[in-house]
């Protein structure tokens, strides 16, 4: 078996506050391999983006890497000094962000921007870079390439600005690809179609991606392996059909039947309840336990991190063991009561 791509281990960033510490990154650990699609995901505030962003060195004061290790081919990237991280950014690792116009840069043509990208990192003419670009450009879908590099971002619509943004991010032939909630925005149809070409790129290309966000329909039909974060940390992992039809984790349980296609019509929606706890200084043991219908006194430890086969591993004191419609029938009655 190869090596991964990527291999995370350990990983905490934490900020430093005049409150507090707050651990927005509290001990991740995961891999990635080449041509493969990890999704993370995760409600608001569970440390995805921060977790995307470590990886690339873009964490800024009073945020820092405060332990783990990333190995990106081998090579740990927490000690590499700024110039060498630059080296590696745009080249060897890309990111999509969820607003395309962090990426372009509005007073500047698309062509401008997208062959100073190629040749900032490869020594090419710049006939060459613009035909890199064009190539770029149909291969996320864009008709009348010529046409749409001589345009400027405001003359795109949303959803072809998206696709500039991944066209760039696979420019310079990354082997690995971080999309930090990239569809967000957009239609389904649009949605639809980048995640189409997204999965075609990294199986054609090799490059390994983690796809950030906190919609499970679409990691459902993207991903090949999946993260589920909750306060900083990794609940639950392993492969994506695994993990969604028999998820082990009562977080993970619920974040599937909040889906509104899992409810029932006429019924009130699934929801967890309460709300995500705030990192700054979190108290030991589960930090679930406050929302969790299984929670007892062995949540307040440390909850174990039970392994299973295929790569799967669960972080609770009481995992599920049960197929996910009959917990689901089982949590659906028990909120109802309660209602």
């Amino acid at each position: 078996m190869s090596a991964p791509t990527l291999e995370v281990r350990n990983l905490e960033t934490h900020f430093l506050t005049r409150d507090g510490v707050v651990k927005a990154v509290d001990g991740v650990s995961f891999q990635v391999g080449a041509g493969e699609i990890l999704g993370l995901v995760g409600e608001s505030g569970s440390g995805k983006s921060i977790t995307g962003f470590s990886i690339l060195g873009l964490v800024d004061a009073p945020g820092r890497i405060a332990g783990g290790e990333i190995l990106f081919q081998g090579r740990d990237l927490v000690p590499l000094p700024e110039r060498e991280r630059r080296k590696l950014r745009g080249s060897k690792i890309a990111m999509i962000f969820q607003d395309p116009m962090m990426t372009l840069n509005p007073v500047l043509r698309i062509d401008t921007q997208m062959t100073e990208a190629v040749r900032a990192h490869r020594d090419v003419s710049k006939a060459r870079a613009l035909e890199i670009a064009r190539e770029a450009l149909v291969k996320v879908g864009i008709a009348s390439p010529d046409e749409r590099l001589a345009s400027y971002p405001h003359q795109f619509s949303g959803g072809m600005r998206q696709r500039v943004a991944i066209a760039i991010a696979f420019l310079n032939e990354p082997e690995l690809i971080i999309a930090d909630e990239p569809t967000t925005a957009l239609d389904v149809t649009i949605q639809g179609q980048i995640l189409h070409e997204a999965q075609t790129l990294c199986r054609e290309t090799g490059t390994a991606m983690i796809w950030i966000t906190h919609d499970l329909a679409v990691v459902a039909g993207l991903a090949d392996h999946i993260c589920v974060m909750y306060a900083g940390r990794v609940v639950e992992q392993g492969p994506i059909d695994a993990v969604l039809d028999q998820p082990a984790h009562p977080y993970t349980v619920g974040l599937i039947g909040s889906v509104p296609s899992r409810n029932r019509r006429g019924g009130r929606l699934f929801q967890i309840p309460g709300m995500t706890p705030s990192l700054l200084n979190l108290q030991p043991g589960c930090a679930f336990r406050s929302r969790c219908p299984r929670a007892d006194a062995a949540c307040l430890d440390e909850p174990p991190v039970h392994a299973a086969s295929q790569g799967r591993q669960v972080r609770c004191a009481h995992p599920h063991d049960q197929p996910l419609e009959t917990v689901l029938q089982s949590s659906a009655g028990g909120q109802e009561a309660s209602l």
